[in-house]
């Protein structure tokens, strides 16, 4: 397919999921299989160009004068893509399937429109009812710090230390993927700059690394996970001969990082609410070679965690937020986002953090995180939290990342009350609250 036939594809698919209110993944695959003639070099692109013109969707309108499906994408290839006025021009006569011309407005504002006196909202691309949240976080910055979120993500490996080394690994990576009988050769990877067991696989569009083939994922070397996560579980200073409790622990990717912290020495227990979000974790801590991890599933009318009350070092709590800080990730989950939803989401983080409490002994931890950006759900939470548990005060910062042995983090996040806030302008990561209790 010519750029012009994947553009118009994309503005087809937008205009389903907007008028529909669908997944844009669903209507991708909708669209895919009604098209067998696409390739999957074709898929991926016009995948890319969908959620770019959702990464950028407020900033294009502005530019644009008009809020539609294809001032969307044609604003997503000129800024976000990097393509020049000219070329979308061109586009549009390559061939029959390709969108239709440009309109004088259209050719203007692709030339000339620029984001200059536009508010915060616009540059930093979310949803206007939160700019008075972010900028209690981040004051005049917001805009910018929105920009990096809307942003294409890289993809992050945190390297297995039970199983792997990290510079084997990579070494393994870029060797088994520029071999000339292969397409998928890594376009860009390196060291995480931060966590110690990271590797970085940088975006390309169009592209995909399908890291689940490598050998070194089937045997337990490593497992997709943001470096702005895997500097969480580091940060609950987690170490070897811990009794620790990871109580959502959901697909487990926070429990292997932390069963790989303690080293398979002391006790580590992952449970979650929800028993369905358990079900992969099983398979992933044998993959994992974690050997000193329990998984308690719930069971009714029995406290399947009562046998832990007060004996705990660590209980970590990766709370129910909106995700906030991976829009990144998720574009289209930020236009979704409701008040009503922040609402059940502090709901839900007060009783994660009730429920874990309990189980952490005098002088232990209550690490509390969540992949949020948004104040109502970090230091508002955690404030709630401690005026109705005056048993637990907040550990500074400094300790937190001492403990963690992470050099040079402090200075990098953004102070948010009690707690450390991590985002993709400041840390390179995805958008991580961490904040430490330790229980008087």
């Amino acid at each position: 397919m010519r750029p012009g036939a994947r553009a118009q594809a994309a503005i087809e698919v937008l205009t389903e999921v907007e008028t529909r209110k669908r997944p844009p993944a669903d209507v991708l695959k909708e669209w895919g299989l009604h098209h067998r003639f696409a390739g999957s070099g074709d898929r991926a692109h016009i995948g890319d160009i969908v959620f770019g013109a959702l990464r950028w969707k407020a900033s294009s309108a502005y530019r644009m004068g008009t809020d539609d499906p294809r001032a969307w994408v044609l604003g997503a290839l000129r800024w976000g893509f990097g393509e020049d006025s000219q070329s979308l021009e061109n586009n549009a006569y390559e061939e029959t399937h390709a969108y239709s011309p440009l309109t004088e407005c259209e050719r203007a504002a692709l030339e000339q429109a620029s984001l200059d006196g536009a508010p915060a909202y616009v540059i930093g691309d979310y949803p206007e009812w939160l700019d008075a949240s972010l900028e209690r976080v981040f004051g005049a910055e917001r805009g910018t710090e929105g920009a990096a979120l809307a942003a294409p993500a890289p993809l992050d490996l945190r390297v297995n230390r039970l199983k792997a080394r990290r510079d084997k690994v990579l070494v393994d990576l870029l060797a088994s993927t520029q071999l000339k009988e292969r397409s998928d050769a890594l376009p860009s990877a390196s060291l995480t700059e931060l966590s110690v067991d990271g590797i970085r696989i940088a975006w390309q569009q169009g592209r995909t690394f399908p890291w689940a083939k490598e050998e070194a994922f089937v045997k337990g070397g490593f497992e997709v996970q943001d470096e702005g996560s895997q500097l969480a579980a580091r940060l609950s200073g987690a170490k070897p001969g811990m009794q620790i409790a990871d109580v959502c622990a959901g697909g487990g990717g926070k429990s292997l990082a932390l069963a790989a912290l303690m080293e398979n020495k002391g006790q580590l227990y992952a449970y979650d609410v929800d028993s369905r979000r358990l079900a992969n974790a099983y398979e992933r801590l044998e993959r994992a070679g974690v050997r000193n991890c329990q998984v308690r599933t719930p069971r009714r009318d029995v406290d399947v965690l009562a046998d832990l009350i007060g004996l705990m070092d660590i209980v970590f709590v990766d709370a129910p937020c909106t995700g906030s800080g991976t829009w990144r990730r998720a574009p289209d989950t930020k236009w979704r986002l409701r008040p009503g939803a922040l609402e059940k989401r502090q709901q839900e983080q007060a009783l994660a953090l009730k429920l874990g409490a309990p189980l952490v002994k005098p002088g232990g931890r209550l690490i509390y995180v969540t992949c949020s950006i948004l104040p109502e759900e970090n230091e508002d939470s955690v404030k709630a939290f401690l005026q109705a548990n005056p048993d637990f005060k907040p550990i500074v910062p400094s300790q937190l990342v001492q403990d963690g042995g992470l050099k040079g983090l402090l200075s990098r996040c953004h102070k948010a009350g009690p707690g450390l806030q991590m985002t993709p302008l400041a840390t390179g990561t995805d958008g991580f609250f961490v904040c430490g209790l330790e229980r008087i």
